[in-house]
């Protein structure tokens, strides 16, 4: 199976999307099927307002088509609500291709943490959006739950995995710090909700890795923390791995692979009871989940580091590439019976 997963999320950005398909990408070849990436790359772009370093591509109709043609894919997935994945939306609807999608961000809070647009709105345009498609993938049970209780339809699991050999206690540096080191993982910007975090009254240190947005106005507002910057593959690890405790205090993420990136590590998870923890750690001896996040992040360092590491054994890229794959096989044996108008004519369509 050939298949095409159109992302506006892409490289140079860091984020779980982008190590999510990646990972994706590498789990579904070891099954023999083929993942071919439609992103940004190659498209003019303009700067997305309100979040400095981030690009919004602007697809062409014909090149959409000509991209699509010479991958010739199988099935379609649709990975992100931005242009990229509007445009090839549009594409399929056009021609009867089915498609499926995923909702990996909660795309309604990040607009309404930053312009005064009703969250009402936002999930109007989400449900919307994937509407049409054959199914729509999410990552957990409890956000099935809320996305049904929204008026979403055709929702069907997608998990997520970790990479246990590369997330490892072993890998742990020493870092020069005062401890116990309270740790977070991600984008800095204002919808990962790093006030939560880094005003709470705290023995030892306060680390944040990453980069984004709000970056600037946390260093100032928190003087006492320490911003390491963005990291990537072994160093990250080494680094994670050096944590007492990760601490999680979005409100937003659908799932939070750093969780799982840190209980493989051997590092407790310590967040606010609500979906991505609820999923990762829920009633397992692994972190702490509070409304009352200081009280979580203590608690969080009397649990055993190889607890976290036995949880985190359990989720698996290929577990999770296997239900991906599955989710798509619909389409695939659909796609075999199609006249060649459909996804196989494409190349006509693209003036090839």
């Amino acid at each position: 199976m050939v298949v095409l997963i159109a992302t506006d999320a892409w490289h140079p950005q860091i984020n779980g999307v982008v190590r999510t398909l990646e990972a994706l990408r590498r789990a579904a070849s070891e099954r023999g099927a083929v993942i071919e990436f439609l992103t940004p790359e190659g498209f003019p772009s303009i700067k997305v307002p309100t979040y400095p370093g981030l690009r919004c591509a602007l697809p062409g109709r014909r090149e959409i088509a000509r991209r699509l043609a010479r991958v010739d894919p199988d099935a379609i997935h649709i990975a992100t609500e931005g242009p990229i994945g509007l445009a090839v939306r549009r594409y399929c609807l056009q021609r009867c291709i089915p498609f499926t999608t995923s909702l990996t961000t909660r795309f309604a809070e990040y607009v309404s943490a930053r312009v005064p647009f009703p969250l009402s709105w936002g999930y109007a345009a989400l449900r919307s959006f994937h509407s049409p498609a054959a199914a729509t993938m999410v990552s957990t049970p409890s956000l099935m739950a809320e996305l049904q209780a929204r008026g979403f339809q055709r929702l069907c699991m997608w998990s997520r995995g970790v990479d246990t050999e590369l997330f490892h206690p072993a890998r742990a540096l020493r870092l020069d710090l005062p401890r116990p080191i309270f740790m977070n993982v991600g984008r800095i910007a204002v919808e990962k909700n790093l006030d939560a975090f880094l005003s709470l009254d705290l023995p030892g240190s306060k680390v944040l890795i990453g980069h984004g947005p709000q970056e600037e106005a946390l260093r100032a507002r928190y003087p006492d923390a320490v911003f390491l910057g963005a990291m990537s593959g072994e160093t990250l690890a080494a680094h994670l791995a050096a944590a007492d405790v990760f601490v999680f205090p979005s409100l937003t993420d659908t799932f939070g692979i750093a969780q799982l990136e840190a209980l493989a590590s051997g590092v407790p998870v310590a967040a606010f009871p609500v979906t991505g923890p609820l999923d990762v750690v829920g009633e397992a001896p692994v972190g702490a989940l509070s409304e009352d996040l200081r009280q979580a992040c203590l608690d969080a360092l009397a649990v055993p580091r190889m607890a976290c590491r036995a949880h985190a054994l359990g989720f698996s890229w290929a577990r999770s590439a296997a239900q991906f794959l599955a989710n798509l096989e619909p389409m695939h044996v659909a796609a075999s019976r199609r006249a060649p108008a459909a996804i196989k004519g494409v190349r006509a369509e693209a003036g090839e």
